[in-house]
């Protein structure tokens, strides 16, 4: 069982987010390696927007694969190339439209770098999951 909360003795999170998520009883644990904006035919999508869609679609997959969904995130990790506020809210608009559905508000970290494994990425999204 997950159960996300936020300790009042830690200011609120500034978005969709939680700063801790339990996890009691997990028989199952999926560990989802950093998705990038690679479709499936292997074409990379342009754009941090078209990125982030791919990355979260990919983590779907992924999801479905194990037979868990987006309810079962306890933690997703960003690293986006592009800092700034404009970087940080489109993450945030697209994260929130991905997940926004389900209620659900897994942890997050979110980390600016300097580069990917491809000068071609600008993000990369990686997921744990429990059940």
């Amino acid at each position: 069982m997950l159960t996300a909360f936020n300790p009042p003795a830690i200011a609120a999170p500034a978005s969709r987010y939680s700063h801790c998520v339990e996890v009691t009883g997990a028989s199952r644990w999926l560990y989802i390696s950093g998705q990038v904006g690679v479709a499936p035919d292997g074409t990379v999508r342009e754009g941090m927007a078209a990125q982030l869609d791919q990355c979260f679609a990919n983590i779907d997959a992924a999801l479905l694969a194990a037979r868990m969904s987006k309810e079962n995130l306890v933690k997703i990790t960003v690293y986006v190339t592009v800092g700034g506020a404009d970087s940080l809210n489109a993450y945030r608009t697209r994260r929130d439209h991905w997940i926004d559905s389900t209620g659900h508000a897994p942890a997050g970290t979110y980390v600016v770098v300097s580069e990917l494994a491809s000068p071609k990425f600008v993000v990369e999204v990686e997921a744990i999951a429990a059940e």
